[in-house]
């Protein structure tokens, strides 16, 4: 028996005479990622609001191959949910018997169910409600013990009647949901080692924004692991960013010149603007059309509006906050279903946290900040972003079938 990825839409059901360029991404996205699997071992095609994946014509996936096929399915942005399926004919019978065989082990586990049918092709003689009937019946007498809950079942049938072919299934799961990533452009992530920014780039990155990263470094006041910990971040984005581009921007410089020259208070927000220019300039020279951090407002001294003003201000391109509203527990809570958090809470050293002044300014008035900078005689980020370190952050080593 072959089974069959179902990947159902979301918000792309909304976006009328341009789906297709929105699907034509997503197809592609979906190519791409299981060619890590082996060439031409799935295959991708499009129906009526759902992307089918599916083994190859005369391939039979191993199990590993299955699985690491559908972790694909559900990291995608763009899928709203998936649903593990089988197929057969416009056969009524044959859709009874399919169902029985394919979910049985699910069906003899369960107290409950429920069938859910979709007659998306109206070429087939029976009505959904004639549908949920009859093969509601059919599960009944394989299997016995069961009884019918419309409410709260364990076990959801779904019979998809589609393109001459009818798919059974059970319980479609949420997966990513979003935007295929590429539709809404490309943005630069200000990386650090904390729990906040590999958030914020999950969350711009569901909503179609391809990212690279930048992270900034002060040798030798942060050491080789500090940096090792970001790259394993910026490896977990991949899985659903797909590849990127890691910049790695030493500061120790700025961050010695500020030390030297500037009023303490103000430490945080004077290197805060080094790196926002730092990452523009990297952002521009590598196609990117905004920066993304990851500040919440009022979390630190430096995330006041105030403060937020003062950093935004040193750049010409927008500036996605996508954590600008949650509190930690919900950036905690995410960075938890993205698999980032345990490696965010590694204790290793972040470049702002070496300066910290003892007593910030939460609310800088810029005219004092831009005073402080021209104590640093015309200091600029450009020679420690063109200087910068790239390292190319693959998506395939995320596929395993072993």
């Amino acid at each position: 028996m072959r089974e069959i990825f179902l990947c159902k839409y979301g918000e792309m059901m909304l976006k009328g005479a341009n789906r297709s360029s929105f699907e034509a991404l997503l197809s592609n996205e979906l190519k791409y990622r299981l060619g890590g699997i082996g060439h031409g071992k799935f295959t991708v095609r499009k129906g009526q609001s759902v992307m089918y994946i599916e083994p190859a014509p005369g391939y039979e996936p191993t199990d590993a191959e299955y699985s690491a096929a559908y972790g694909i399915a559900m990291t995608t942005f763009g899928i709203a949910a998936v649903c593990r399926s089988a197929a057969t004919g416009h056969d009524f019978e044959k859709i009874a018997s399919l169902t029985v065989s394919y979910l049985g082990e699910r069906l003899r586990a369960a107290r409950t169910f429920k069938v859910e049918a979709r007659r998306a092709d109206k070429r087939f003689p029976m009505h959904s409600a004639d549908i949920n009937a009859e093969l509601g019946a059919r599960i009944l007498g394989a299997f016995p013990s069961l009884r019918v809950d419309v409410h709260d079942p364990d076990v959801t049938v779904r019979c998809d009647i589609r393109e001459n072919f009818a798919y059974v299934g059970a319980d479609k799961v949420r997966a990513a949901g979003g935007m295929p990533v590429g539709s809404n452009g490309r943005a630069m992530l200000l990386l650090s080692g904390g729990i906040d920014s590999p958030v914020a780039g999950w969350m711009m990155a569901k909503r179609g924004v391809k990212l690279d990263a930048v992270y900034f470094e002060t040798p030798p006041y942060t050491g080789i692991q500090a940096k090792e910990k970001v790259i394993a971040l910026a490896r977990i984005l991949s899985r659903w960013n797909g590849s990127l581009r890691l910049y790695s921007v030493s500061l120790t410089e700025i961050e010695e010149q500020i030390a030297k020259h500037c009023s303490e208070e103000y430490f945080t927000l004077l290197l805060r603007r080094y790196m926002m220019r730092a990452a523009e300039r990297l952002a521009v020279a590598g196609g990117c059309g905004a920066l993304i951090t990851g500040e919440s407002l009022g979390q630190v001294a430096s995330q006041t509006m105030e403060a937020l003003k003062v950093t935004g201000s040193a750049v010409s391109v927008p500036v996605f906050r996508p954590c600008i509203g949650l509190d930690k527990e919900e950036i905690i809570g995410t960075a938890r279903k993205i698999g980032s958090y345990e490696t965010s809470v590694l204790p290793y050293e972040d470049c702002c946290v070496l300066f910290t002044p003892r007593h910030p300014k939460t609310r800088p008035k810029l005219a004092d900040v831009e005073a402080e900078e021209a104590k640093l005689g015309g200091l600029t980020a450009d020679s420690a972003a063109d200087a910068a370190e790239v390292t190319r952050i693959g998506y395939f080593d995320h596929i395993s079938v072993n």
